[in-house]
């Protein structure tokens, strides 16, 4: 079966460009007829698609949520039929932006859909952005449970924004005292 580039975009639910790139990258196989037009055939291998799925918890007090929340999210695969080819498992804050085993996750070209339980697993900020240059690659994010309502979104980043402020308060008082404690200990050795 052939579809116009622009039906295949529609039908994969990502922009006309994305599928110019998959074509660019031997991702989907085309057929060009003698007049110059492209058409995407539909029964060509593609590139398999390898799911992973990323599980997030801030502490380690929440270990055991997240343990269920691995659970949750393979059940959730086995009922869309994916195969899980990975489960990356990470504790820290969603929040800071140098979580090392996400990293390697997004940066890992093999993997074509990341599945994660909530928007903020991934990140408390930015997940747009990631979704959009996932896309360029032909990838994509699979968020299972979208906040419903744009107020508890809303609410859910105002506690996120006070968070982080009050953790960099903190973190310049403890620098603060760091620093004069230098100075001293610097002061006792001069006399």
């Amino acid at each position: 079966m052939k579809l116009k580039i622009s039906e295949y975009a529609k039908l994969k639910s990502v922009t006309y460009r994305t599928v110019w790139n998959w074509i660019a990258k031997g991702l989907v196989q085309v057929e060009k007829t003698d007049t110059g037009r492209t058409f995407v055939i539909l029964d060509a291998p593609t590139l398999e698609e390898r799911v992973a799925v990323y599980c997030r918890v801030s502490s380690s007090e929440n270990k055991t949520n997240l343990e269920s929340q691995k659970q949750r999210m393979l059940q959730f695969c086995n009922a869309k039929g994916y195969r899980v080819s990975e489960v990356v498992t990470e504790i820290g804050s969603g929040l800071n932006d140098k979580r090392p085993k996400l990293e390697k996750l997004l940066l890992r070209k093999d993997i074509s859909i990341i599945v994660v339980e909530h928007k903020d697993r991934l990140a408390r900020f930015g997940t747009n952005y990631i979704q959009k240059l996932m896309a360029l690659d032909g990838r994509a994010i699979e968020i299972v449970n979208n906040v419903e309502g744009e107020e508890d979104d809303l609410m859910q980043d105002f506690v996120s924004i006070i968070t982080s402020f009050t953790a960099r308060l903190y973190g310049k008082r403890r620098t603060k005292r760091r620093t004069e404690k230098l100075i001293k200990e610097l002061q006792e050795d001069d006399s």
